[in-house]
């Protein structure tokens, strides 16, 4: 089955079928001038040994040699290329399997995993194909070739060659299933290991700022010498390995020499034949070498393998249908019940209902399930019981991409891209965005101040995570963004919190130019944000306990009431 995956891995990649023949037959060329090479040899050496010469031969044995160099090399550089090709078309639909996966994998994952996935598991299938796949077919042409020709010249000594196989294949294949086995781990923890340097680089000033590097430089050290042991395991294979078949391959030449020697010596073998034995040995014990590496490459190429078909098998989001979708009818929640992991439930038989183009707010305790429900209304995940719909069709029935383009979201760190101000207010707009739309979304998120004071203006870069700017910008940045893909409903998640006066006032501005005429949803702990809301719902442990206007709840619910007391220091 690995093997039967593996192809499939490689059809995938969608090789080049004329240019691998190209590089076998090539390969194939290649070899067989390599096996006239000893014929041409011996019969140099005899006639040497005669007291003769024949030009024609020097030039067939240098022609031979040219040959041979021209084709490996026109060879080499073939499958190089079918191999590159392979392995990008593979990173490419890994890569698009990647981003298609849904938020839960994400969740479960490491993006330094994943990484390792798409990087390093290709790039072993790329070394099978790249340095290995030739070598092993001319291999076995060069050792089926010389057997042959050995067997014409002298089959009494090609019978001593073939004592030595059995040996070897006998110290070989009982290690390629611990060898699988350790190259199955060791991927596992350098994916382990990449996952680490990707949170850790990630987040280094959290790790700076709280003097975390004692700690992570011990986590990763671990890390590092577990990776060593399984190199050292492998070590062990090939301790054993390597010199067995360098002690058979030099006992098997020093009988033959020895053997050969004599019978020249007797007049039953020529010199010439003797040379050209020992040359042909050499080719049957050189691709015997590689097979070895290619052994052990292809055990690990397997694990790879593995890895990436159990990737690009996994479940992606869901599409949805193509109906169009009426953001002019109300939303609702029916019943929905939510778990992230079995038996723990984040949200509990939520209902509530937000007619278009007004603000709903919800409010009450940290983990109660608020940002839970923004999750499943941008379709992260899917409701475990109940359904959310629009104008009475689940939302479900309409297409993911066009239903997270009528979205904008704005949290209270909303995410900003290494790159420029420019592309970050552009950022999964697909079609090219005129300048005086970039600008005029810039001002109506009270941006274009600030930015234009900038020494280059939109085309400065804010750093990995916008280090550059300071929150308040990096808020008005996020709402230039959603104002310019024009959203049908605007989810704001704490979009003002953490903020000084003077920026919470200019994001404030902002926000109120986003949200008219939308269908608005607003996280926040600070209740004054939201007084003014059409509604406001009280999620409390993953129910809603409450809904209505702020007079409402003020004149009905106790915790509302209590939340009120705190913040606006009621009597």
């Amino acid at each position: 089955m690995k093997l039967a995956d593996f192809f499939q891995l490689l059809k995938m990649g969608n090789p080049s079928k004329p240019l691998i023949a190209a590089a076998l037959f090539l390969g194939l060329l290649e070899t067989g001038a390599g096996l006239v090479v000893p014929l041409l040899t011996k019969n140099l050496i005899d006639q040497l040994s005669d007291g003769g010469i024949d030009w024609t031969i020097i030039v067939f044995l240098l022609s031979a040699f040219l040959f041979q160099t021209v084709a490996g090399g026109f060879s080499f550089y073939s499958m190089t290329y079918v191999g590159e090709n392979i392995v990008a078309r593979l990173r490419e639909n890994l890569w698009s399997r990647v981003l298609d996966l849904p938020v839960s994998y994400f969740d479960k994952h490491e993006s330094g995993e994943t990484m390792s996935r798409i990087i390093q598991d290709t790039n072993m299938v790329k070394m099978l194909v790249t340095n290995h796949f030739v070598a092993f077919l001319s291999g076995i042409v060069s050792i089926v070739g010389s057997v042959i020709i050995l067997l014409i010249i002298d089959w009494q000594i090609t019978l001593i060659m073939f004592l030595s196989v059995p040996l070897a294949l006998l110290a070989i294949l009982p290690l390629g299933k611990i060898i699988y086995k350790i190259a199955m781990q060791s991927q596992d923890e350098m994916a382990a290991f990449s996952g680490h340097l990707g949170r850790v680089l990630h987040e280094i000033r959290l790790v700076k700022a709280y003097n975390a590097q004692p700690a992570e430089e011990m986590e990763g050290k671990e890390e590092i010498r577990r990776l060593l042991r399984f190199g050292l395991k492998e070590a062990k294979i090939l301790a054993v390995v390597s010199p067995f078949m360098t002690m058979l391959i030099m006992l098997v030449v020093v009988v033959i020499i020895g053997y050969g020697g004599a019978r020249v010596a007797s007049g039953a073998m020529s010199p010439g034949s003797l040379v050209a034995i020992i040359i042909y040995l050499f080719q049957i014990v050189m691709p015997f070498s590689q097979f070895a590496s290619f052994f052990t490459t292809f055990q690990k190429t397997m694990g790879a393998t593995e890895r990436i078909v159990e990737m690009m098998k996994m479940k992606g989001e869901v599409g949805g249908g193509k109906k169009e979708i009426d953001f002019g009818k109300p939303l609702a929640f029916h019943n929905v019940s939510f778990a992230y992991e079995e038996g723990k439930m984040a949200l509990k038989a939520v209902d509530f209902t937000a007619e278009p183009g007004k603000t709903v707010a919800f409010v009450g305790p940290s983990g109660g399930g608020k940002t839970t429900i923004f999750s499943l209304i941008e379709r992260f995940y899917k409701p475990t019981e109940g359904m959310i719909t629009i104008g009475g069709e689940n939302i479900e029935a309409f297409d993911l991409h066009s239903w997270r383009g009528a979205i904008g979201y704005v949290s209270q760190e909303s995410p900003i891209i290494s790159g420029t101000i420019r592309e970050n207010i552009c950022y999964g707009i697909e079609k090219p965005v005129p300048e005086e739309k970039v600008k005029e979304a810039a001002r109506l998120a009270n941006a274009s101040e600030f930015i234009e004071k900038l020494p280059q203006g939109y085309d400065t870069e804010v750093g990995e995570r916008g280090v550059k700017l300071s929150g308040g910008q990096r808020q008005r940045i996020a709402i230039a963004r959603a104002l310019l893909r024009d959203p049908k409903l605007l989810l704001l998640d704490e979009a003002t919190s953490n903020l000084d006066s003077e920026s919470e006032g200019l994001v404030q501005e902002a926000l109120k130019n986003l949200m008219k005429g939308r269908t608005t949803f607003i996280i926040a702990h600070r209740l004054s944000t939201v007084v003014d809301a059409d509604t406001i719902i009280v999620i409390e442990d993953g129910r809603v306990t409450g809904q209505g206007t702020h007079e409402d709840l003020l004149a009905a619910h106790a915790l509302y009431q209590k939340l009120v007391k705190q913040q606006f220091k009621m009597k």
